[in-house]
């Protein structure tokens, strides 16, 4: 990891009011120390760590991308009820979900118009909508 990546990573945990631990400034250096918003999994983010020679375990890795996401640094997308997906990019917007592939990427929000939800049940109110369009090659 480079110098800048570290410090991007280390400057977005200060922004979500995280202490640096090492697994986490490591983290959040893969996720965000290149500038570019991600998509990814426990899984695959395990991988990558793995692939650069870091250590942090699985378990270490989900923790850490639920507390960044009770940070409001990562937002989770879930698809089928069983897979997270976390998000670097916090703001509302639609993804595309490849059902070939299991990728997951943005969907371009100036197109989605979504006319009228329907009405809250007695007692509650709408926190958030998830769009999530699944996709199949043709």
């Amino acid at each position: 990891m480079t110098p800048d990546a570290i410090s991007i990573g280390s400057d977005w945990l200060a922004k979500g009011g995280l202490r640096p631990t090492r697994q986490r400034v490591v983290l959040a250096s893969l996720l965000v120390g290149d500038g570019k918003d991600r998509h990814v999994t426990a899984e695959s983010l395990f991988a990558e760590v793995r692939d650069r020679g870091e250590s942090v375990s699985l378990a270490t890795i989900y923790n850490t991308l639920r507390a960044f996401c009770d940070a409001d640094l990562m937002q989770e997308i879930t698809v089928d009820g069983t897979k997270s997906y976390f998000d670097t990019n916090t703001h509302d917007h639609p993804h595309f979900f490849w059902e070939d592939d299991r990728v997951l990427t943005d969907a371009p929000a100036d197109q989605l118009k979504i006319a009228r939800l329907p009405d809250a049940p007695e007692g509650a109110e709408v926190a958030k909508v998830d769009v999530v369009i699944r996709l199949r090659r043709a």
